[in-house]
Order: C-alpha cells, then sequence, then structure tokens
C-alpha cells in the first residue's frame, strides 16, 4: 500500500467519522443548515469552489484503480468529492434542492446517510492504521 493511500484513508477516515457524529448530534441544526445552504446561491457557489479543489487535490493525488479496496475506496471518494463540488457550482439553488432535499431525500434518510459515513469512515480508519506501506 503506498503511503498517500495510508495517508488519505486515515485523513477522510477520521473526517468522516467526526464530521457524521458531529451531524448526528446536531441534526436539527443540521439539517436547517443544509436547507438553507440549497438556497443561497453566494454560500454554494464557494463551498462549491472549495470542494473542486478538494476533489481534484485528491483525483490528482491519488487515482489509483488497483492495488486492493482501500485504494479504490479513496480514489471513489475523491471522485465524488470532484463530482459533489461541480454539482454545486453548476446546479441552481432550486435544482440543488430539489436534488439533495427531493432525489436523495436527506432530511428523511438523515440517519442512514450519517450511518453510511460511519461505516466508511471505521473501514477508512481501520484499514488506514493497519495498512502496511510498500517500500
Amino acid at each position: 500500500m503506498t503511503p498517500r493511500t495510508i495517508f488519505l484513508s486515515k485523513l477522510i477516515g477520521i473526517y468522516f467519522i467526526l464530521a457524521a457524529l458531529s451531524m448526528a448530534a446536531h441534526k436539527h441544526a443540521t439539517m436547517e443548515t443544509m436547507i438553507a445552504l440549497v438556497h443561497n446561491t453566494p454560500l454554494m457557489f464557494a463551498l462549491g469552489i472549495v470542494m473542486l479543489a478538494a476533489g481534484l487535490a485528491m483525483v490528482l493525488g491519488h487515482n489509483i484503480w488497483t492495488g486492493g479496496a482501500l485504494a479504490i475506496v479513496v480514489t471513489i471518494v475523491g471522485w465524488l468529492t470532484l463530482v459533489k463540488g461541480l454539482l454545486f457550482l453548476l446546479l441552481t439553488p432550486e435544482a440543488a434542492a430539489g436534488f439533495y432535499l427531493g432525489t436523495l431525500r436527506y432530511t428523511h434518510c438523515f440517519y442512514w446517510y450519517m450511518a453510511i459515513a460511519l461505516v466508511l469512515g471505521g473501514y477508512l480508519t481501520y484499514g488506514g492504521f493497519r495498512a502496511s506501506e510498500q517500500k
């Protein structure tokens, strides 16, 4: 396993765990923030720029489709971050609200999304700390 894969799996895994726990602990505030976010064009633009940069950094620095499940999951997270950043930049507030609140049913499936983030974060964290570096 490459040092970059190990580092990114630890980073992303711990981030997912901490963010999901915080969001689950403050569900009402999280829901209000998400609803306000998709209706606020300047905020969506700013967040889209940051997510686009993070996604590009991950894709350019770790576009590895071989070497085991951990490396592939890290790569997929990078691509999904890039796509989410593009969606935040390209979608109108109405389309974003329809997609995130309607199609993905974010408010209805909130705890499912948090559970997915916790499981994925646990997998990435565990895999990152258990992996051995290739020399």
